[in-house]
């Protein structure tokens, strides 16, 4: 039986998205969203929060339209499927969990330029 890799993040985006064009034309952006959970500590009694970052990487039309629309702060609902990309470098192997995003909807109104 097949597995399923679906991914849903709402939360506001740490800067700019970041845009540039593949060799073929085609636009990619990449986004970081950041997420938080807040909790009561129980032995303090003090209030806690922790932040968690979220790298997104859009395609084609959908990056052009987040270049567009998405700004710093920007609230950001986003479906898509979580991706390993591993490579080495001159000291050990590495890998980065992102985002490949299938759908972005936000709030936010084209930003005046």
């Amino acid at each position: 039986m097949a597995g399923i890799n679906k991914v849903i993040i709402v939360g506001n985006l740490g800067n700019d998205p970041e845009m540039r064009t593949m060799p073929n034309g085609e636009a990619v952006a990449n986004i970081s969203v950041a997420t938080s959970e807040s909790w009561t500590d129980k032995n303090t009694g003090e209030r806690r929060e922790v932040t968690e970052w979220h790298r997104i990487v859009f395609y084609r039309r959908q990056a052009e339209v987040c270049g567009q629309y998405l700004r710093k702060g920007s609230q950001v609902y986003v479906e898509g499927r979580l991706k390993t990309r591993k490579w080495q470098d001159q000291k050990r192997a590495r890998s980065l969990h992102h985002r490949n995003s299938r759908r972005c909807a936000t709030n936010a109104r084209q930003p005046s330029r």
